[in-house]
């Protein structure tokens, strides 16, 4: 994957988060109970977040040099998990374990870009993204360690 400036990645990572707001407002849609329903449209929410901030972000280099990078814990869950596809009726943990494989995906996209880029802004750009995806990443893994704990009493 090769990008000509910024604003193509961050055209390119808008676009990417615009794709998982229609994936979790179509699991919504689906949803057959209203906590799932209520689940889809919390995760829709968060990736329209990071697209907000992206286009922020673009074509404002002060907005993008005043972005404060934090340590993210990654629990890792995900990276033991096989992929499986959404099917309807689908238990809550199995319903986690999608959402966190694709922020696991979009951290490790992130992360190779920003490793492949000669251009210290495109770098930044991309530990953004990888900052960004490895915070809902952390919230998802999170909410199903929770959840198998929740199991247990």
């Amino acid at each position: 994957m090769e990008f000509g400036s910024v604003d193509e990645i961050l055209s390119f990572a808008i676009d990417k988060e615009k794709e998982a707001v229609e994936f979790y407002l179509s699991l919504a849609k689906e949803a057959t109970r209203a906590s799932l329903k209520e689940t889809f449209e919390r995760f829709a929410k968060e990736e329209e977040k990071h697209a907000a901030l992206l286009s922020d972000i673009s074509g404002n280099k002060k907005k993008m040099d005043s972005y404060e990078f934090k340590k993210i814990t990654d629990l890792k869950i995900s990276d033991y998990l096989v992929e499986t596809e959404y099917e309807e009726g689908m238990p809550m943990p199995e319903i986690l374990k999608i959402a966190m494989k694709r922020e696991e995906k979009a951290v490790k996209l992130y992360s190779m870009l920003s490793d492949q880029s000669d251009n210290e802004d495109a770098k930044k750009v991309f530990m953004i993204l990888v900052q960004e995806e490895s915070k809902h990443k952390l919230a998802l893994e999170s909410m199903y360690d929770d959840y198998l704990a929740d199991q247990d009493n």
